[in-house]
């Protein structure tokens, strides 16, 4: 184990050429150092901050969700089918056309009714719109939150302004008590997410607009998000943070192992960001075209996407805005008949 620690932690790769972690680890009386055994210090505070979460969704999200008028609820329910439950649990959810027939002729159902069984079974299983809705305020509030903080930290920070502070005398850097408890925040709501990833909807915050039904709200918070997402992607991270991180360091304390890694790494997210902006084009592009803001094509699809009408639908059978006498088969015939009165008339 301490080989494989010692592996791990090679300064050689970690610390620019000639710094040790000895050279860290004792800073002259009331210097602080960023050291490695302070992301440890995250894990009690990640513990805290999920308690904290089920709290809050219970309490105080769920609350506004029912000042909203957002229940509870999941739907219509299947009803009980031991034969559907055991194909939907242990061979497919989405059955195709052959299992459809299959089991139409062995429950002596109609294709249409088993269909409609498996879709109501699914959304069985979806999380309710009251649930989406406590998870987005949690991660709304908490963002709002450091963000605020952030910003009032980093303004009377020399690095905000003039970002080759971030490399005069690296590593050797001191570790305010604000930037200390920014990060290790910020590291702790993330290890959170760990212990509930498995279970997350993963929403947005502007879709708590969309889960009250306030659409004209969910339409500014869109062209607000797109505004924000696009400035801060395409600009300031390219201009600003990938041009510190790449060149500005590069001339002041020179390249090293671990920096290409972390380099490459920003490259790779700045390829995504390039790739969510588009997809939010496309969305942008729709909303224009449909009036209000479709579906999010960047995450899974609502459950309400499957609840579809159980009526048959009438249009495919005759065009409501066709007259009957004018065209198709009932016009077609009247007008046969009408010629074949003419006829014997002669």
């Amino acid at each position: 184990m301490a080989a494989l620690s010692a592996w791990f932690w090679n300064e050689r790769f970690w610390l620019p050429h000639n710094v040790t972690w000895a050279d860290l680890a004792d800073p002259a009386p009331g210097v602080e150092y960023p050291k490695a055994g302070h992301l440890l210090s995250a894990l009690p505070l990640a513990l805290g901050i999920f308690f904290v979460r089920i709290f809050f969704e219970r309490f105080i999200a769920s609350g506004c969700a029912q000042s909203l008028h957002i229940q509870a609820d999941i739907g219509r329910r299947a009803q009980p089918n031991a034969v559907l439950e055991k194909v939907f649990t242990s061979i497919t959810k989405n059955p195709d056309s052959r299992h459809l027939d299959g089991l139409s002729k062995q429950l002596d159902w109609e294709v249409r009714k088993v269909q409609r069984w498996f879709r109501h079974r699914r959304n069985q299983d979806k999380p309710s719109t009251h649930t989406k809705f406590c998870e987005s305020m949690w991660r709304f509030t908490f963002y709002l939150c450091i963000f605020t903080y952030g910003i009032q930290f980093l303004w009377q920070s020399p690095w905000m302004w003039d970002t080759r502070h971030c490399w005069y005398g690296y590593p050797y850097q001191l570790l305010t008590p604000g930037l200390y408890h920014y990060y290790v925040t910020e590291l702790a709501f993330y290890w959170s997410l760990m212990f509930s990833q498995f279970t997350d909807i993963k929403r947005k915050a502007a879709k708590l607009a969309n889960y009250a039904k306030y659409q004209r709200l969910c339409d500014f918070l869109f062209i607000v998000f797109s505004v924000v997402f696009f400035i801060t992607r395409l600009v300031i991270f390219p201009i600003w943070i990938l041009n510190t991180t790449l060149f500005e360091s590069w001339a002041i304390i020179g390249p090293y192992p671990s920096w290409w890694l972390f380099n490459s790494l920003l490259l790779i997210l700045q390829v995504l960001h390039i790739i969510w902006s588009y997809l939010i084009a496309r969305i942008a592009l729709k909303a224009m075209l449909r009036g209000k803001v479709c579906n999010d094509v960047r995450s899974d699809i609502e459950s309400s996407s499957e609840e579809e009408s159980d009526a048959p639908r009438e249009g495919l059978r005759a065009s409501p805005h066709t007259p009957k006498g004018e065209n198709g088969t009932n016009g077609h015939c009247a007008a046969t008949k009408a010629r074949a009165q003419n006829h014997s008339s002669w």
